[in-house]
């Protein structure tokens, strides 16, 4: 069975990843030749949001849906950005999770956590989350590609609205999620991928619009410059300009006040 995570790791030119999932890969690729540079993007959008998010003083981060946490992942970021600080990884893929801890498990401040985010308050309610997290001061939650495999809207919205609830003042959420608005059909194709592999269940009338994405941050204090394609994120100096016509992948970085 493939995993959404290992795919992921595929496109990002990883290693750990199996035939099942590069063949899954492969068929996205053949839909959007350039989802592998757009994965590359959202690495490099979760660094400079994570850093801002540490800039701000934020000291501990929870990532729902994390995926494998290879080069580039938040604690990785953070050995740089702040030393010191705590973040939990979750995910619903016990291959994922038994990975993530084998990496992990020499490293202090840092842990990994099988759990389904539908569910938050169950999640957050955990012990382990406890142990690692203290819910009364400011987090950090990642939800980088969480929402686009929640297909149905108020789920997704229910996921949002109870996290920003359990979180204090001072947290900020960090969303990223691929639209529709610059490429109807290729959405649509590429949602049939998933759909036949069962990576996701359900259906939807359309992909959804930058305009849906926004709504999921009603509430929260968007930070500049808003939801924008992922290369205008808050770009480091030097960093090499990408075109945006046609861009179809948005992120933003909200706080709690």
């Amino acid at each position: 069975m493939p995993s959404e995570a290992r795919i992921i790791d595929y496109l990002r030119g990883g290693k750990d990843n199996f035939a099942t999932d590069r063949e899954v890969g492969d068929a996205l690729l053949a839909v959007a030749p350039e989802l592998q540079s757009i994965t590359r993007d959202g690495r490099r959008f979760l660094g400079r949001a994570v850093r801002y998010m540490a800039a701000q003083g934020v000291r501990q981060f929870i990532d729902l849906g994390c995926g494998l946490p290879t080069g580039g992942s938040v604690h990785q970021i953070l050995e740089e950005a702040a030393p010191g600080s705590k973040v939990l990884y979750v995910d619903n893929d016990p291959v994922v999770v038994r990975h993530g801890q084998a990496i992990l498990e020499k490293g202090e401040g840092a842990g990994v956590l099988l759990a389904d985010v539908r569910n938050p308050d169950a999640l957050l309610d955990r012990p382990e989350v406890a142990e690692l997290i203290d819910l009364d001061r400011p987090t950090g939650v990642i939800m980088q590609g969480l929402l686009a495999v929640i297909l149905d809207d108020e789920a997704a919205t229910g996921i949002v609205e109870r996290v920003a609830g359990r979180i204090a003042p001072g947290s900020h959420l960090l969303l990223s999620h691929p639209i529709g608005d610059l490429c109807r059909e290729k959405a649509e194709r590429l949602g049939d991928v998933y759909r036949d592999t069962r990576l996701v269940t359900g259906e939807r009338e359309r992909a959804r619009e930058r305009v849906d994405v926004a709504r999921f941050l009603d509430g929260l204090e968007i930070v500049p410059p808003g939801l924008v394609p992922l290369p205008a994120w808050r770009p480091d100096p030097g960093e090499p300009l990408v075109n945006l016509d046609g861009y179809w992948a948005v992120g933003a970085v909200a706080r709690k006040a």
